[in-house]
């Protein structure tokens, strides 16, 4: 059949808005040329009787609790496909972006609650909803237990497989008491000051954030750096972005309007902020850091150098003027009395 090119706009128009409408997860496998033509599909939340508007699945169950959802499995090919359905346990990539473990890694928390038919076919541009069913341990521990469920499809281009996946995060979170807390460690900073003597530097800050709580957070917070003990003070704000439990950033900041005279004293702190989910009654629990530098303000003392030679010349040439006009007033008055000497009279 031969596609005219408004019906192809229109196909891939439909595709695009899909893939924004879910959160996708990113395919996993070696490369290879696929040997069967091409698919391309989108899977949702859904209820029983197609995709329901959920970007994301998200519930707070009880330990032993078991609860019926649904997915649905859009196909936008020109041929029936026969999809892999699969569940796995969710991270966040380095990039904040959310995935769920490849199929050759063992999952061991979210991703084990799930169980799901093991394959399911649609029909050409057709939509298949398909029930799964979570079912928490009687032992889960509190908090969040993060996972993906994706449909997927290999293909096979001589002896490498590809494996590609559309799927969407299913946030599962035990009820019990939920805490929020914030570790920060590795606490460094970098001076770089301004060779204008007049002009403030900057102070780059990097730090370890680790998610040590049994949510999924996010974190504000400030870099204070005080000089001249307290004196002198500068304040940034400062971000910590979506970070599942057990979950470590490295975020990296500066400051601003330092001048580096000396000592420094640079102070993070961050409150954690329960994401998702219920946050009454949770336990927060922020996190704080200090570092102690001591830096050694070159251009000031530069210009103290100059200032001080300034001085200095200053005082040579004084001092020097002096003297001669002292010289001079002396010749001045040993020619003047001199010169009394010749004219006065010998009576």
């Amino acid at each position: 059949m031969i596609r005219t090119p408004l019906r192809a706009l229109t196909r891939m128009l439909a595709v695009l808005a899909v893939v924004l409408a879910v959160v996708p997860i990113s395919s996993t496998g070696a490369m290879a040329e696929p040997t069967s033509p091409a698919v391309t599909w989108a899977v949702q939340p859904a209820d029983r009787n197609g995709p329901d508007g959920r970007r994301f699945i998200e519930r707070t169950l009880d330990p032993g609790q078991v609860v019926t959802e649904h997915l649905a499995v859009r196909n936008f090919s020109d041929s029936a496909v026969v999809f892999s359905l699969k569940a796995a346990d969710g991270y966040l990539t380095d990039k904040g972006r959310f995935n769920m473990l490849p199929s050759n890694e063992k999952s061991v928390d979210g991703g084990t609650w799930i169980t799901v038919q093991e394959t399911v076919t649609v029909e050409a541009n057709g939509t298949k909803v398909v029930p799964f069913t979570i079912t928490v341990p009687e032992d889960a521990t509190p908090g969040d237990h993060p996972a993906g469920i994706a449909a997927t499809v290999t293909s096979t281009g001589g002896t490498v497989a590809v494996e590609s996946r559309v799927g969407f995060r299913v946030m599962l979170r035990a009820s019990g008491t939920v805490t929020a807390s914030v570790a920060i460690s590795d606490l460094s900073t970098t001076y770089t000051p301004s060779w204008n003597p007049f002009s403030a530097g900057t102070l780059k800050v990097g730090y370890t954030a680790k998610n040590d709580g049994n949510v999924a957070l996010t974190g504000t917070g400030k870099v204070s750096v005080d000089e001249l003990f307290g004196l002198v003070k500068q304040e940034d704000p400062t971000q910590v972005t979506e970070t599942l439990p057990g979950g470590v950033q490295v975020v990296d900041t500066q400051v601003d309007g330092v001048w580096g005279l000396g000592r420094l004293k640079t102070t993070v702190s961050v409150t954690p902020a329960v994401q998702g989910g219920d946050p009454t009654g949770a336990e927060i629990r922020p996190g704080t850091a200090t570092v102690t530098t001591w830096i050694v303000p070159w251009p000031q003392l530069a210009l103290l150098l100059l200032l001080g030679l300034l001085v200095l010349a200053y005082r040579v040439i004084t001092q020097r003027r002096r003297r001669r006009l002292a010289q001079l007033l002396a010749s001045a008055r040993e020619e003047g009395r001199a010169e009394g000497r010749r004219t006065t009279p010998v009576g």
